[in-house]
C-alpha cells in the first residue's frame, strides 16, 4: 500500500516573501526522511490556477508518498503540525491498480523527465 499525502498551506498577509521561500525550502528537506517513500516529496507554489480565487488563498502545496500510515504520522506529528498556521490536508491510500501504474515512478529514485523542451 502507498499512502498519498497532500497539504495546502495558507500564510497570513503579514508573512514576507522571504519567509515563504524559507518555509518552502524547509519543507523540501523533508524528502530526506526515511519515512518518505523513495524521496518522493514535491513542494510547489504559488498557484497558477485560473481564476486564482479557486486556490482559496493557498500559497504552497506539498505532495508526498509514504509506505504506511505510521510512516506518514512520523512526518506530520514531528515536522509539520507544530509549525503550521492554516492548512488543508488530504491523505488517501492508493488502490492496487494505481499503485501498479505508478510503480515506475515510486520505485525509480533517479528518474528524469523528457519534457521535449530544448535548453
Amino acid at each position: 500500500m502507498v499512502l498519498v499525502h497532500i497539504v495546502l498551506f495558507k500564510f497570513k498577509p503579514s508573512v514576507s516573501p522571504a519567509h515563504k521561500e524559507a518555509f518552502a525550502a524547509e519543507l523540501k528537506r523533508l524528502r530526506d526522511l526515511p519515512s518518505v517513500l523513495n524521496k518522493r516529496l514535491v513542494v510547489g507554489g504559488p498557484s497558477v490556477t485560473d481564476p486564482i480565487a479557486r486556490s482559496r488563498g493557498n500559497h504552497l502545496a506539498l505532495v508526498s508518498y509514504h509506505a504506511s500510515k505510521a510512516a506518514l504520522a512520523e512526518v506530520t506529528s514531528t515536522y509539520l503540525w507544530p509549525f503550521s498556521e492554516e492548512v488543508t490536508r488530504f491523505d488517501f491510500e492508493m488502490d492496487a491498480e494505481d499503485e501498479r501504474w505508478m510503480g515506475g515512478f515510486l520505485s525509480c529514485a533517479d528518474a528524469t523527465l523528457d519534457t521535449g523542451e530544448q535548453e
